[in-house]
Parts: C-alpha cells; structure tokens; sequence
C-alpha cells in the first residue's frame, strides 16, 4: 500500500492545501466535490505536487514538515516554474 503527501492549489484565491491520504484519488475526488470539511469552502482545486511513500509514518512526517516554514519554502522552491507562472496571492 502507497501513502500519500499531496500539495492542492484553490483556484478561486490561489492558496495551497498540504494533505495525506492511503488513497489519492479517492481524497482528492473528495476535495472536487466538496466532501471535505477543511476545504470545501476554497474550491475548485488541482492537485499540483505529490510525493509517494511506502510507509505511513515517513508520509505522515513528510506531510507535517511541508506544513512547516521551511516545508513551504521547499515547496516554493520546487514548484518555482509552475508558480512564477501561476504566482500565489
């Protein structure tokens, strides 16, 4: 089994959503349609990042580092191209 850290993009006010889930796309149907609580308020979304991972614990770890300042940061940094042309308000 796969575990996932994803990163979503609200399309209406540009913000990011870092998350985890055993079953991607399964979640992120979840956000489309508005089932979950914590972003149902902020869509449409796209999924923009994904890292998989083999072992729940690494994953959740993973999913709390990139929810940190430095995690952001990573992020900016990784997605740098994608975002100098889609920039976050």
């Amino acid at each position: 089994m796969m575990h996932y850290v994803y990163v979503l993009r609200s399309v209406s006010d540009h913000g990011l959503y870092i998350g985890y889930s055993a079953n991607l796309r399964k979640r992120f149907s979840q956000h489309i349609t508005g089932e979950s609580l914590a972003t149902s308020h902020r869509g449409p979304w796209q999924l923009i990042y994904y890292e998989a991972y083999l072992n729940q614990a690494d994953a959740l770890g993973r999913e709390g580092y990139l929810k940190s300042g430095a995690g952001r940061r990573f992020l900016k940094a990784q997605l740098r191209h994608y975002l100098s042309e889609q920039p976050l308000s």
